[in-house]
């Protein structure tokens, strides 16, 4: 039986893994600027803002520090714990609440509806990601938006087959020995969007995260002509079939207003 994950005992390898390298660099940077877009749209107010499944909190501090009020929550306390120290030594802790608890148990522990909800790279690590998504609907206020990230299956097959890793396909992309920090259930996208729009969100926008990066023949490149990298990432990420190709896929959708 599948069971949701926490970052318990893993969570300062999971932290370095994510953000310390040019992979997590170049997620951080395509994201946001997604993010900034959605503030654009939301029309640069002060926000309500709810990070669910936020881990410690990247982004949640970076909209606290631009004076949006977060509301943070996660299943892993030690996450919790980080996100803790990082707001008190950046003074937000006016800003920012946290929240122990798993994305299903969040209607005990926080009220009303929010400008704009975040569910990053969470989805794949779910046993029922459709409840869970579905669930996290009701907290996106009319013309609120979603701002969802998802492991893309799509991605990862690909990639299988670039590396010529054909059992592993054979096998359905089940692996026989799963890592602690690959994702396992990664989600197709064309399902994640039926979701959105059985919902009643519209959709947006679509990004790939990763489009390139993963896919060079030379992995020292990715490091040595990293900033060539980033900016061939920022331009092809938006526009297909780049976006499907994306190791992870970041997909934005808005509620109606009325």
């Amino acid at each position: 039986m599948k069971q949701d994950q926490s970052f318990d005992g893993r969570a300062d390898k999971f932290a370095r893994n994510i953000y310390d390298s040019t992979k997590g660099r170049i997620r951080t940077t395509v994201v946001w600027s997604d993010i900034e877009a959605c503030l654009a749209r939301l029309g640069n107010r002060p926000l309500r803002i709810l990070d669910a499944g936020g881990g410690f909190g990247y982004f949640a501090q970076k909209l606290a520090a631009m004076g949006h009020q977060v509301e943070l929550c996660d299943l892993s306390a030690e996450m919790l714990e980080l996100a803790r120290v990082q707001i008190a030594e950046k003074g937000l802790e006016d800003r920012i609440r946290l929240i122990h608890c798993p994305i299903q148990d969040l209607k005990a522990h926080v009220t009303g509806t929010f400008d704009l909800v975040l569910c990053h790279a969470v989805l794949e690590w779910l046993a029922e990601p459709r409840q869970t998504l579905l669930g996290l609907f009701p907290f996106v206020n009319a013309g609120g938006i979603l701002s969802l990230l998802f492991y893309n299956r799509h991605g990862l097959l690909f990639q299988s087959l670039v590396v010529g890793n054909f059992d592993y396909v054979r096998l359905g992309l089940r692996k026989k020995r799963q890592t602690a920090l690959t994702p396992t259930n990664p989600q197709l996208p064309e399902q994640v969007y039926d979701w959105i729009g059985r919902g009643g969100l519209k959709i947006i926008g679509k990004t790939g995260v990763r489009v390139i990066h993963d896919y060079m023949r030379h992995k020292q490149d990715q490091v040595e002509k990293f900033d060539d990298l980033l900016a061939m990432e920022q331009q092809y990420c938006r526009q297909e079939p780049f976006i499907s190709l994306g190791r992870y896929i970041h997909v934005m959708a808005q509620k109606p207003s009325s």
